[in-house]
């Protein structure tokens, strides 16, 4: 069973979904605590670490071979806790940010929440070091956007995402920092490849779930290989817990 740490409820029915249409063996569980991202957003991701840890603690008990916390905010908090845990824990967004370092050194990231803006960044900017890539992170708050899926308009929300996306020219690929924001994903018309994290991130957590164990995607550097890369880093403001019932796909 793979246990989902989430941060909001909206992400259940799209974790489901997924499984069922491309791992429909697997069982999941989900584990909602709002309160974790509030707090982070006010104090930073270190002060929800050791209710992160609780949460951690939870899944495993309720039988999780692997736990995926699909909050961006809070990833590295629970990727560092994995140690305590016994059991694998992934955070949804390291795939993508994998995807990104291959597809090239200019990395757009897009979110709608600036508390996510700088993990997203620096996880970019950790697997370029691990491939032994240059990448230049540049980071895009797309305004308003998180005021419309706080209101519950997810179709708003996803329409000023993929206008600030297609706003982007001068970039090899965009990365879409929160799993809330994949819908806009479909919406894009830019010819730069635009990333969202659910489906690659729940991949890597049915393979921890299959295999017991999870190693990071993305080739490590070889011997002999360039240095780590030199990242540089911009941004621009203004441009731009309950255990909902798990069950096995059919």
């Amino acid at each position: 069973m793979l246990a989902l740490l989430h941060t909001s409820p909206v992400h259940v029915p799209v974790f489901d979904a997924l499984r069922d249409d491309a791992h429909p063996e697997l069982e999941l569980r989900h584990l909602v605590d709002e309160e974790l991202l509030d707090r982070a957003r006010a104090a930073g991701p270190g002060a929800v670490a050791h209710d992160v840890r609780a949460r951690l603690g939870e899944a495993v008990a309720a039988g999780a071979r692997a736990v995926l916390c699909t909050c961006s905010t809070i990833g590295s908090v629970a990727e560092a806790a994995a140690g305590r845990t016994g059991v694998p824990v992934l955070r949804v967004d390291r795939p993508m940010a994998g995807a990104a370092v291959a597809a090239g050194p200019r990395v757009v990231v897009l979110a709608a929440l600036a508390s996510t803006l700088g993990p997203t960044a620096a996880l970019v900017e950790e697997e370029a070091r691990r491939a032994g890539r240059p990448v230049e992170v540049r980071t895009l708050l797309v305004e308003g956007a998180w005021e419309r899926f706080e209101a519950g308009d997810r179709a708003a929300c996803a329409r000023r995402v993929a206008d600030a996306a297609d706003a982007v020219t001068d970039a090899d690929v965009i990365v879409l920092a929160q799993a809330s924001m994949a819908p806009a994903e479909y919406l894009t018309t830019t010819a730069v490849p635009v990333l969202s994290s659910p489906r690659t991130g729940l991949a890597a957590g049915a393979a921890a779930v299959r295999d017991g164990r999870w190693r990071p995607p993305g080739p490590r550097r070889q011997p002999g290989a360039a240095p780590d890369a030199v990242v540089a880093r911009g941004s621009d403001r203004g441009r731009l817990g309950t255990w909902p019932s798990g069950r096995r796909g059919k």
